[in-house]
């Protein structure tokens, strides 16, 4: 039975729930530190980032035609070399950290002039509740590497990658071999994938396969230049990263399009969600260390990995640094005229890409602990009214304890306020009108963590949740 559940509305009540922020600055709507996530934080070592760096540097070059076979030098030694660390912090985990290949021979076409063997290496860390084990959250970075402003198929030159991507793949590898000791509801799926230079293709293969099968892909992160804090503007900021996320979804129907033009929301895609969570999350359990929301699917005219699963309908943000060096970035090693070209190690910044990865963890570990984000959220009613009543289906999970609403003004960035609505799947919001609000519903299990938004869409009148 479905209970309704209306706020208080003594004066005092009211004015605390309607009055606005005092800024557009996000209010942090929850200060329960989950001591997992703690322990995760503080175990991410900038001291193994630095070293995985250093040893992908090696391999000379990471292109995605390099050698395969070479036992030192090109792709494949790398691969080799991921795979094999990977492997032991499955062995380090008790055997829990599911390691695999995904490999797949790319057609010739476009950047790839022959037909070419690319290698994913996937390690994934099944769930262990089983109402929660299909839901997947993957995180990424590219492990090719190429000096791609001279030529797209040179595949011999010196290309060190040290930034783009080596800051992501290590980043990676480090949150596995960190979170691969501990348990989560949900699965998560650390991924270094190949020829994203040549087109995002290792992460397309991958998120193809994931759509044909079905799979339930929660979220899913790119890590792509995490690694500088000096840019070529010549400012040195290490105490912030950008996360980019797009607002109407790349997926997004005819039919789509005109409910989302009817009632707004342009700002409030799953991917948008996703990325205000990230920085609410990341903000609370890294100190003194900004995650700057960027409202677009990725830095002007470029792409990265998140394209991939965008293209197939998954929530995907991107990581990158704030102030990118091009003269870094797809460059052959070289000095002309003074200036330093290349993508080199010493340009890179471990400490930073540590707290980088900490964002990452901690955002990951909150999404994979807490239950999902609920279904069929929308309103009751279509009318003009001066209450407005969210409805929601009820959640699955065993350690469910209820939900949570957040709100905002429809012109501000984030949410601003919240409710704890209990165990119900009905909720008025008093005297707040879905005309001059935005709106989301988030559930929340017994210890306290708390899932994604979810938006509400139109409900047929007088209709329960679809």
């Amino acid at each position: 039975m479905k209970r309704i559940v209306a706020l208080f509305t003594s004066g005092a009540l009211l004015l605390g729930l309607v009055l606005p922020a005092t800024s557009a600055q996000q209010v942090q709507l929850s200060a329960k530190l989950n001591p997992q996530i703690e322990k995760i934080v503080t175990e991410i070592s900038a001291k193994n980032i630095e070293a995985n760096i250093r040893k992908l540097v090696s391999f000379g070059t990471r292109h995605t035609l390099s050698s395969q076979d070479d036992p030192q030098r090109g792709i494949g030694a790398a691969r080799r070399w991921i795979k094999a660390e990977m492997e032991r912090y499955s062995r380090e985990s008790g055997g829990r950290l599911q390691v695999a290949e995904d490999e797949f021979v790319q057609p010739a076409g476009g950047r790839v002039p022959q037909p070419t063997t690319l290698v994913n290496v996937v390690a994934t860390l099944p769930g262990s509740q089983p109402e929660a084990k299909d839901r997947l959250y993957v995180v990424s970075g590219h492990y090719d590497s190429c000096v791609c402003t001279q030529s797209m198929t040179d595949a011999t030159s010196d290309a060190p990658g040290a930034s783009d991507d080596a800051s992501g793949t290590a980043a990676v590898m480090e949150m596995a071999r960190v979170m691969s000791k501990y348990q989560f509801d949900a699965t998560l799926v650390f991924m270094t994938v190949a020829g994203e230079e040549q087109g995002l293709l290792g992460a397309a293969h991958w998120a193809e396969d994931a759509k044909k099968k079905g799979l339930n892909v929660a979220a899913m992160f790119t890590n792509d230049i995490i690694g500088n804090t000096l840019g070529g503007n010549g400012v040195r900021d290490n105490r912030r990263v950008r996360l980019f996320s797009e607002g109407v979804p790349t997926t997004e129907t005819e039919a789509e399009a005109r409910v989302r033009q009817s009632v707004g929301g342009e700002n409030d895609a799953p991917s948008r969600q996703l990325a205000r969570y990230i920085k609410e999350v990341g903000e609370r359990y890294v100190n003194n260390f900004e995650v700057t929301l960027v409202f677009r699917r990725d830095r002007y005219g470029r792409g990265g990995d998140h394209n991939a699963f965008l293209q197939r309908g998954f929530a995907a943000v991107r990581f990158t640094e704030p102030n990118e060096d091009f003269s870094r970035q797809h460059q052959k090693v070289r000095e002309e005229n003074g200036i330093k070209y290349g993508d080199v190690l010493e340009m890179v910044d471990p400490p930073y890409i540590a707290q980088v990865a900490r964002v990452n963890a901690a955002s990951l570990a909150s999404m994979a602990l807490a239950p999902a984000a609920p279904t069929g959220v929308g309103f009751k009613t279509g009318r003009q009214e001066y209450d407005t009543t969210i409805a929601w289906k009820p959640n699955a999970e065993p350690d469910l304890a209820g939900y949570r609403i957040v709100w905002r003004e429809t012109y501000q960035p984030f949410w601003q306020r919240s409710v704890e609505t209990g165990s119900v799947t009905e909720f008025v919001m008093k005297a707040l009108s879905k005309d001059d609000f935005f709106f989301a519903v988030q559930a929340i299990d017994k210890d306290g963590n708390v899932s994604v938004p979810s938006f509400p869409r139109p409900q047929p009148r007088g209709g329960a949740p679809q």
